[in-house]
């Protein structure tokens, strides 16, 4: 059975953001083969990774053999730094600047979550105020969580350089206060 995970933000090949993000590595090819390592121990062949942007500052020859090392089926949210990754449109299952999710759950109102997948952290989006989670990246870890909202960053900055599952996703979404804004009314 696949599992789902979420990420963002590996910027493989950019030497700068172990400085701009004080990231623990002495050089970006360290940097480099610990995100692959990381990736892949957590990620399985078959799962689905939604990559909510900036993939790559690093060259493409590069990125193509990188890209070639991940686990998974992976599908690419736009970012603002993609022009290295948009050249390997093949290793994606798709590539898109915003989509919203629907998985399998149970636990969800009607059996389903749905889960609005941006680079960019919003305020409001579709249906949040029924409880559809917002998951976004960019930010590195620098905005602070709101633990009224349905949202967070699932950069790799925020999760020790992991891609985070969705059981994962679903444990923090838990641990928020929101509460529907019209759950105490009656009609």
């Amino acid at each position: 059975m696949e599992d789902i995970f979420f990420t963002s933000d590996h910027h493989f090949g950019h030497k700068n953001i172990i400085k701009f993000s004080n990231r623990p590595f002495e050089s970006v090819e360290e940097m480099d083969e610990e995100l692959i390592k990381r990736w892949n121990s957590k990620v399985k062949p078959n799962d689905r990774v939604y990559h909510l942007g900036d993939v790559s500052l690093g060259d493409s020859d590069s990125l193509k053999d990188i890209l070639s090392r991940l686990n998974g089926k992976i599908y690419l949210i736009k970012g603002n730094h993609e022009g290295v990754a948009t050249q390997h449109k093949n290793r994606f299952e798709w590539i898109k600047d915003y989509f919203e999710l629907s998985v399998r759950d149970e636990d969800a109102p009607n059996g389903k979550q749905k889960i609005m997948l941006f680079h960019y952290a919003m305020k409001v989006w579709r249906s949040s105020f029924r409880g559809t989670w917002h998951l976004y990246g960019h930010s590195h870890g620098n905005l602070p969580d709101d633990i009224n909202s349905l949202s967070f960053d699932v950069g790799v900055d925020c999760h020790d350089y992991y891609p985070i599952s969705y059981q994962e996703v679903k444990n923090i979404m838990k641990q928020k206060e929101w509460t529907p804004p019209f759950a105490n009314e009656t009609r």
